[in-house]
Order: structure tokens, then C-alpha cells, then sequence
């Protein structure tokens, strides 16, 4: 449940990250496993340069440009139509099945209070979106695809992505659309992951949710909050 706060008249903004924070799993990580099982990717490859992208993203030095070339490399090559089917079939296999009520839950707790809530991803909007409408979120912040003539995704990135700073950076352009500023608002935002941590420390109300050992650390040091939504820790 949120930490309850003094009445404030600014409007409140509830944050989330959404892999290993909202859902018990990395979605675009498991993308990749999901179109290697289904004959889109050779295993071997595929799985030897996923795990490496994903150890660097671990480490906080992934190059999310050649990782989103990588990782839209099969769908592009299929077509939107095909990609609509396989992405509907990973929704009901692998991501309906993860999404936990504790989740639910806290999101709803936060929407009941009146907050705004926003999904802020370093993983691409294909992947992303239709899990963020399973959760009840429409605000979602992800990494966008550039597309072509057509309409149909180009492996290129458009705009600023959703990672480490750039979170803090699309957060800003968020809000300014709205005409508002970070001191406009009172903010939370919940992220397990070191990469997060610009955004952690932009925010009013941090909180370390099921966290990696590095931010668990980190956050006991802070001071900040720490919610372990999936399971027990000490």
C-alpha cells in the first residue's frame, strides 16, 4: 500500500517502473525467449546475445540503441500483422499469468487516492503497451519506435529513451505537457533496478521495490522506503 502523506494540494503522481517492479519478471527479456520458442530466432544466437544485453543492462551499461535494433529485429522482419498474433499469444502465455494482485493492488491504492498513474519502462512500446492496458494504466512512458513510411517500426529509436537520465528527461517533457514542473506535484515512484536511481532521487517519495542487493543497499542507506511486493526479504 502507498505511504500515506499529509494532505497536499498539488497533484499527486504515482510512478512506476514495470519489469521486476510491477511484474515478477523482465517482459523483454522473456520476449526474446517467447520468440526463440516459437521459431522466430535461432536459440543459440539469439539466446547467447540476449543474455549478453541483458547482463548489460544489469551492470547499468547497455547500449540501448543496438539493443532495441537486436530486440525489434524479428518483428520487423514479420510484418505488423504477424507481430499483433505472436504478441497476443506472449500476453496470454507468458504476462497474464505473472500479473499479481499485489501489483493490481497497489496500482488500484494509488488510483483510488486520486493520484495519476504513470508507467515510466526502458522497454520499447510494442511490448509494453498492451501489458501497461492489462495493468489499468494508460499513461506509459516507454522507449518509442521510429517508423517508417508505412507506419511499421524501423529498429531506430525515436526521441529520447526511457533510461537511467532519460526517464528524468521524458518525465520533464510529461509534464510539461501538462503545463506543470516537478515542483507542481508531489511524486512517487517505485523501480527495483540501479538504472533508476536519477529517477529515484528526482522524485518526493522513493521507494525501493523488490529491489536488486545494489539498490536495497543503497535505499537502506538513503533512508528510502523498500517494498518487497512478491516475496519476503529481510
Amino acid at each position: 500500500m502507498p505511504t500515506s502523506h499529509a494532505p497536499s494540494a498539488r497533484p499527486r503522481l504515482a510512478l512506476f517502473d514495470l519489469d521486476h517492479t510491477l511484474l515478477p519478471l523482465d517482459s523483454d527479456y522473456e520476449w526474446g525467449v517467447f520468440t526463440t520458442r516459437i521459431g522466430w530466432t535461432d536459440p543459440e544466437e539469439f539466446g547467447r546475445r540476449n543474455d549478453a544485453f541483458f547482463a548489460d543492462y544489469q551492470a547499468g551499461t547497455l547500449d540501448v540503441h543496438d539493443y532495441v535494433r537486436f530486440a525489434t529485429e524479428a518483428v520487423r522482419a514479420r510484418g505488423a500483422e504477424a507481430s499483433a498474433r505472436a504478441h497476443a499469444q506472449f500476453m496470454a502465455e507468458v504476462i497474464t499469468p505473472a500479473i499479481r494482485q499485489a501489483a493490481l493492488a497497489l496500482i488500484e491504492s494509488h488510483r483510488d487516492a486520486g493520484d495519476q498513474v504513470v508507467i515510466v519502462t526502458a522497454t520499447n512500446e510494442f511490448i509494453t503497451r498492451p501489458i501497461a492496458q492489462a495493468l489499468g494504466v494508460d499513461e506509459l512512458l516507454a522507449v518509442q519506435l521510429a517508423r517508417d513510411a508505412s507506419g511499421w517500426i524501423t529498429g531506430e529509436i525515436d526521441g529520447h529513451p526511457t533510461m537511467r537520465e532519460g526517464k528524468v528527461l521524458r518525465m520533464q517533457q510529461w509534464l510539461a505537457q501538462r503545463g506543470l514542473d516537478w515542483g507542481d506535484v508531489e511524486s512517487t515512484f517505485y523501480s527495483d533496478s540501479m538504472n533508476d536511481v536519477p529517477l529515484l532521487e528526482k522524485v518526493d517519495h522513493p521507494v525501493a521495490t523488490n529491489p536488486d542487493a545494489r539498490l536495497r543497499a543503497l535505499a537502506r542507506q538513503r533512508g528510502w522506503r523498500i517494498l518487497d511486493l512478491f516475496t519476503e526479504h529481510p
